[in-house]
């Protein structure tokens, strides 16, 4: 078969289309290169990126100190499997577990293996050492919560377009409310629950931010109870929220650290699960794995990532410029009834639509927006997720916040 490059953007959406599965609906728009903030079509249109693949791109696209640690790994060693150690895991693995404060790293590729990987820990746990009787083991989450499209995932949902047509469903799974502290210490006092999964942040349910204090809440019960707090930092963590961790901002250390995304700057897939000893060995030799987790190049990589996130203290510019973008918002809101409100923390954001969530008004808003040079989309229906890449400067964000307010207030429903 002949390999054959699109010629324009038309091209490249349709051969989508006639080739590709239809599980995603794009905003019209063929990305071809990718710098910093910035990315660029097939025509050469330039693009401010306020999505940062949700928030993979943290470090910026194709940053040079993590393409370099991709190239030059990829010269010496891509892939051995578990089967045998390699000279790039060890050193990793000490490094990892030293910036977070954990004991043990478990690596896997993807932030949805994560999130697999910290519930077959957690019912492990469950059963070795809360003496949970054989498969009954309860997990609990939030509604609202996305950590991914698996079975176990969808089994968690309660968004019907994410598991209508896909059941039988996970048994064990429980939902309660978010940000509800009350309602997770009614399900924390059965003795078969073994943990409770939650997101510190609710990212793709629209930037839900808890109330204060949540968070330590969450781990107070969770201790008080004998229940493992696992949380989902795959698109909160590595810097996004203005910390390196969304629950940094509280005294709530999860059991069970789920990372991700940005974990590799979204060169190349990388996630990890880390707790301390007592949880962590739990797990033995055949119990759980994968091919790919913690190949050579993926620890290069993700070392690479991090090392920009602190070096460039990515974070501090998150919190600075994340406070100046929902001021410039509020602003924007005293001027025009279409958008009611801004939330988040960092460079997480989200505005609220005036209209329901079934109306294409956020979609037609980022259309918009995409024609002005600037790349959101929305979620839940009216709600329009801004999240650049952390190295953004106060120029750019500036010239970003410029675009989405003229775009906003010439904004006419079609």
């Amino acid at each position: 078969m002949i390999w054959t490059l699109p010629h324009d953007s038309a091209q490249a959406m349709q051969m989508e289309n006639d080739f590709g599965a239809h599980n995603y609906h794009p905003l019209p728009v063929v990305l071809d290169r990718g710098e910093g903030v910035c990315v660029w079509d097939l025509e050469g249109n330039k693009f401010f990126d306020f999505l940062s693949a949700y928030s993979a791109v943290n470090q910026g696209h194709c940053h040079p100190h993590i393409i370099g640690a991709l190239t030059e790994q990829a010269k010496t060693l891509t892939l051995t499997s578990r089967a045998f150690y390699n000279s790039s895991l060890g050193p990793y693995e000490k490094f990892i577990t030293e910036l977070f404060g954990y004991d043990k790293v478990l690596p896997m590729n993807t932030g949805v293996e994560g999130g697999e990987t910290s519930n077959k820990l957690a019912r492990k746990w469950g059963y070795m050492k809360k003496g949970i009787p054989e498969n009954q083991a309860r997990i609990i989450f939030a509604k609202g919560n996305f950590w991914g499209r698996t079975l176990a995932a969808i089994s968690s949902s309660d968004d019907p377009a994410s598991y209508t047509g896909f059941g039988p469903y996970m048994p064990g799974y429980s939902l309660i409310p978010y940000n509800d502290l009350e309602a997770l210490e009614a399900e924390l006092k059965d003795s078969n629950v073994c943990a409770f999964m939650v997101e510190p942040i609710q990212g793709e349910a629209g930037v839900v931010v808890p109330d204060k204090g949540y968070l330590a809440g969450v781990r107070k019960l969770c201790t008080k109870y004998n229940v493992l707090f696992i949380a989902d930092e795959v698109q909160t963590g590595i810097g996004r929220t203005g910390k390196l961790l969304a629950t940094d901002y509280e005294d709530a250390r999860p059991d069970i650290l789920v990372l991700g995304k940005a974990l590799s700057g979204g060169v190349f897939p990388v996630s990890a699960v880390l707790a301390d000893d007592e949880v962590m060995l739990c797990i033995g030799p055949g119990e759980h794995g994968s091919t790919f987790g913690g190949n050579p190049l993926a620890c290069h990589v993700a070392k690479a990532a991090l090392e920009v996130i602190v070096n460039e203290n990515l974070a501090d510019n998150a919190l600075n410029l994340g406070e100046q973008f929902r001021a410039a918002m509020r602003d924007l809101i005293a001027e025009t009834d279409l958008v009611t409100h801004v939330r988040g923390k960092g460079l997480l954001n989200a505005v609220i639509i005036n209209d329901t969530p079934d109306s294409s008004t956020a979609w037609d808003l980022c259309v918009a927006l995409k024609d002005n040079g600037l790349l959101a989309k929305p979620t839940h229906g009216n709600i329009i997720r801004f999240a650049p890449p952390l190295v953004i400067t106060e120029e750019e964000l500036a010239a970003c916040i410029g675009i989405i307010r003229k775009t906003v207030l010439e904004f006419k429903k079609g």
